[in-house]
């Protein structure tokens, strides 16, 4: 027990150790070399502010596709050494995908109006 804690504690104080010397060592940096890179112009807005609520809708509606492809090959391999288990089993991993795709079309990620 007491080299676990002992190799806890020399594992921390390296951390911070490291933390210590970068933050010691660091060459103070310019701010227009901490923004966001636009081609030499200072940004115009916020990196967050330019997306739309709906875009996050579409990336979970391109994860559930993405996931169905990733599993539905392995799928289809075995699908005949595993009877119909592998069936359901299928079908209930596709309904849960199926969910995600009626919350996106429920909010309204599917119109481009």
């Amino acid at each position: 027990m007491t080299a676990v804690v002992l190799l806890s504690a020399a594992a921390l104080a390296f951390v911070i150790g490291l933390y210590g010397a970068s933050a010691a060592l660091r060459i103070a940096r310019r701010p227009e070399a901490v923004l966001p890179f636009e081609s030499g112009r200072l940004p115009q807005q916020h990196a967050v502010s330019r997306y739309h609520a709906r875009w996050y809708a579409v990336t979970l509606l391109f994860v559930a596709f993405d996931m169905e492809m990733v599993f539905m090959y392995p799928w289809a391999v075995v699908v005949a050494d595993l009877g119909a288990s592998a069936v359901v089993e299928m079908f209930g991993f596709l309904a849960v995908l199926f969910v995600g795709v009626t919350y996106v079309w429920r909010e309204g990620a599917l119109r481009w109006t």
